[in-house]
This record gives structure tokens, sequence and C-alpha cells, in this order.
């Protein structure tokens, strides 16, 4: 079967769709399935960000966008009909929140199958008007959909055919040398991943940090991520931009700051006690609403996340049952699920392949 997907940015540009694409897209690939996708060019240092190519197996196109956003809709179906013949042979199409892309040739392809994942949400709260009339649009030109997060239901009015929050690799959790490591280095090690802009909530995590500084409790400080508040940030520990593999990062920390899916669920099953904020109600119920809310301390408050960074600093023994819990569910949420998921999606057995 061949299985095209349109993502707006894809491997080696770090991101969680990104990370959603490529690991779907490689486990597909080992099942015998040809996966391609159709991306933006990016400006990179990776020179394989700029071409058409191949990465674990899945077939790269690039489509140059330009940087006219009044005109970019109409340039990247100009840059698609020049892969019309791409677009006519497969035999799945999937597009990942961009279903735009393949407006026009939903009309002309009527019995194509097309699908959409919608991953995330706009960063200005409340969701415009315009923004929930083209979720409802994307979700009714689709044959089916899959939502990362219950919450999109509640706020786009999407019926969701299945409904995900990502998959991760699974490790054995190592408690020991966490503890180890604890008893030789007073100094609380603490990790944010994600992007250095204001609605990731990395203003409330460096109040929290202001606050422990205030109360002599020792940390280093170190963020896998970057953005306009690198500055800021870098005055309070290291800042390593995005990085790959954070499984290194993680490991050494205590603590893990983020509020994205896929990093709650890289930090859980590292053996992590995660600390994820909000500062709306959307991004409150995109935490709140998620399976994995009883594991994770979940706030808007600088003192309370500060207290409960002291509080489990003190008490290994509740941080160790936290941590026990967490990734005795976590383990269940494999790439694998998720990729059961689509193919379930897409009636995979009803297909010749």
């Amino acid at each position: 079967m061949t299985i095209l997907f349109f993502s707006r940015l894809f491997y080696p540009h770090i991101g969680g769709v990104e990370r959603h694409v490529l690991e779907i897209g490689k486990r597909l690939v080992k099942k015998g399935h040809k996966i391609i996708v159709i991306t933006e060019e990016y400006q990179s240092k990776d020179s394989s960000a700029k071409v058409t190519g191949d990465a674990d197996g899945i077939e790269i196109h690039r489509i140059d966008v330009g940087q006219d956003n009044s005109k970019k809709k109409f340039k990247i179906w100009r840059q698609l009909f020049k892969l019309k013949q791409i677009i006519k042979d497969a035999d799945i199409i999937h597009c990942h929140d961009v279903f735009f892309w393949y407006l026009p040739f939903r009309f002309i392809y009527p019995n194509k199958k097309v699908y959409t994942t919608f991953h995330g949400y706009e960063t200005k709260f409340p969701p415009s008007k315009k923004a929930i009339f083209i979720r409802k649009i994307s979700e009714k030109l689709s044959w089916g959909n899959i939502c990362v997060g219950d919450y999109i239901k509640k706020w786009y009015g999407t019926k969701p055919t299945y409904t995900t929050y990502g998959g991760v690799g699974i490790l054995p959790i190592n408690t020991n040398t966490t503890n180890k490591y604890q008893s030789k280095n007073k100094k609380l090690k603490i990790l944010f991943i994600g992007r250095l802009e204001e609605d990731t909530g990395i203003l409330i995590y460096l109040k929290a940090l202001d606050v422990l500084k205030k109360r002599k409790i020792s940390f280093e400080f170190e963020v896998c991520g970057d953005g306009s508040l690198r500055r800021i940030a870098m005055k309070y520990g290291k800042v390593y931009g995005f990085v790959k593999d954070m499984d290194k990062y993680i490991e050494r920390s205590d603590f893990v700051f983020t509020s994205s899916y896929l990093s709650v669920l890289e930090a859980i099953s590292r053996g992590k006690i995660v600390f994820s904020v909000f500062q709306n109600k959307l991004k409150e119920d995109y935490l709140k609403m998620s399976p994995f809310a009883k594991w994770v301390v979940i706030g808007n408050s600088p003192l309370e996340i500060a207290d409960k960074i002291f509080y489990f600093s003190k008490h290994q023994v509740e941080k160790e049952k936290i941590i026990d819990s967490g990734y005795e569910w976590v383990k269940t949420q494999t790439w694998e699920k998720v990729v059961s998921l689509y193919l379930s999606l897409w009636h995979f057995n009803d297909l010749n392949h």
C-alpha cells in the first residue's frame, strides 16, 4: 500500500508533529508499505532538509512555499500540482493538520480516501472562529480523523474517529541510578523541554526557579529548546537549543518541566516527575483531560510548582510511587499502538496491498 502524508515540516526539523510522522512512517515501512511525505523546505544547516531525499525508508518531497504568507496557499497548490502523479498513485492520503494543502485534489479525486490528524491548537486564545471553521471543513471532507488529545473535541467541536496522545520508546527505568546520583550531588537538576516562547509556560517555570533561589534551594537548570526568550532562560542555566536525542538530558535530571504530550510521555517513561503549566482554559484542558494527568504536577502558579519540587526532593518514597504508577501506564503507550490506530482508521484489512 502506498501512503502519502502531508506535513508542514518534517525530519530533520525537530517538533512534535515531525516526530509523530517519522515514528509511524518508519514502522509502516517495516510492515512493507511505501511511505511518502510531502513537506515544506526550511532553512537548515542540514542540506537534506532542502531537497528530495529519504529517511528511514520514507520518501521525502520538499516544496518551496516562499515567504509571502498572503499568497502561500496558492504557491503550495501550484507546487503540489507538479507532484500530481504522486497524489494520483497513492492508495491513502493522510494530512497532518494541513488539510487545505489537499483541498483542490479532494474534488479532483473525489473517491480517493483522505484522512486527517489534528495535532495541536493555535497559540492565540481563545481559538478564532476561522480556526474552528477550518477544522470543521477538514473534518467534514475527510473520511475519518485522529485527534491528538481529548480537548480537541471540546474546543473545536471535532468528532474524533480515534484519539491518541502519541507514543514512546520504552526503556527500563533505573531509579537506583537516580538515587545514587542524588546522594552525591545536593543540587537538584531541572530540565525544561520545549520552545522558549511565552505560550509554553517558560516564564511561569522561571518564576518558580526564582522562588527556589529565595528559599536557598540549590539547583542546576538545563534547557532543550530554543526561541525568542532564550536570553532570559540563559540567566538561569544552560540552553542547548533543540536536540534530536533528549535521552541523556532527561536521564540526568531530577525533575522535568514540559507541557507537550510527547515530551511528557518521554519523561514519564524515563522515571521522572513532570511539571506542566497552563496559562488559559484550553491549555488547562489539554493537560487535565489527558490520561497521564494523575502522574503529572499540573498548575499555573510558580509558588505551587516550587512547593511541589521541594516536597518531592524531600519525600523519595512518594516520588517513587508516582514514578512507578506513571511508568506502568506509559509502557503501554508505544508507537506500535499508534500505528495500529492508523491502520484501523484506514480500514487496512479492506485494502489490497
